[in-house]
């Protein structure tokens, strides 16, 4: 068994079965609804859109602060004294996380932290490899821990497609006119994670059941994504039917296992209903 355990926070969207089988921590970040503050998986990210289809508030979400990470590495540390954390972080770039994080390792030399720049599953998946090599080579410390972690990140794509901008125009990362111009052309912006960003890079047209699986083909190419696995995500919603075609396309361009990841309180806050995202690890 390693005695590396690691820790992400609840928005790399790592189904709980998982975390469990793996022994991953997980820290929450959280969701405000008004003046009430719960936290991020501790409640069904339908209720979000819910929330938003009611009061046409769209709930505000924020990262874990430093008590957060304080309660989970102490807890770590005193159950298992001789293990080691690498904390595995959401983009720093988005949200508060990595510094709270970096607050609360302050005096505990046994806390690594690596910004892997990614969100969501593209966070998610970088964590259950890591978990899977960890296993493999319990061996390992830190410094090859890391080296791994590295090479991971800079092999791993991630791209999404929000199916409603009305939640990205509500949060503010869209304008007005932008999200309406979306919704009368069928514009469904393609945003790729780059060096932890968030950008748009095209500007697709059409619906989701015709967008969806070409984007797992041409991306995939575009990427020269390995074949062994494909991970895709989905938000609420997201229709059985366009998940059947998914599937189909990835099994046309040769992948040998999908494995799908719902979106959590956070990520449905910013990409909406019925997103759809996929994420691979290139060849290169």
């Amino acid at each position: 068994m390693s005695s590396i355990i690691l820790v992400a926070e609840t928005g790399a969207d790592i189904p709980p079965e998982l975390a469990q089988r793996y022994g991953i921590r997980i820290v929450p970040m959280h969701v405000s609804f008004g003046s009430e503050t719960r936290d991020d998986g501790t409640f069904p990210p339908e209720e979000i859109c819910a929330y938003y289809e009611r009061t046409g508030v769209l709930p505000k979400t924020s990262g874990s602060v430093p008590e957060d990470f304080i309660r989970v590495f102490d807890d770590i540390h005193a159950s298992q004294p001789d293990a080691q954390i690498l904390y595995l972080a959401y983009s720093s770039v988005t949200t508060c996380s990595y510094q709270s994080a970096q607050i609360a390792a302050e005096g505990r030399d046994y806390v690594t932290s690596i910004d892997t720049k990614f969100v969501s599953a593209g966070q998610g998946v970088i964590v259950l490899k890591m978990a899977q090599l960890l296993e493999q080579y319990p061996q390992w410390g830190m410094e090859e821990a890391v080296a791994a972690a590295n090479a991971l990140i800079r092999r791993t794509r991630m791209a999404f497609i929000p199916n409603d901008m009305e939640y990205l125009r509500a949060g503010g990362r869209v304008s007005n006119a932008a999200a309406l111009c979306g919704r009368l052309l069928g514009i469904h912006p393609l945003i790729e994670l780059l060096d932890g960003y968030l950008t748009a890079t095209k500007k697709p047209r059409g619906k989701m059941s015709v967008l969806a699986p070409r984007l797992v083909s041409r991306y995939a190419e575009s990427n020269a994504l390995e074949r062994d696995e494909l991970w895709l995500i989905w938000g609420p919603g997201f229709p059985d039917e366009v998940k059947a075609a998914v599937e189909k396309a990835a099994k046309n361009c040769g992948f040998q296992k999908v494995t799908w990841m719902k979106t959590g309180d956070v990520i449905t806050t910013h990409g909406g209903p019925s997103a759809f995202g996929i994420v691979g690890f290139s060849e290169k």
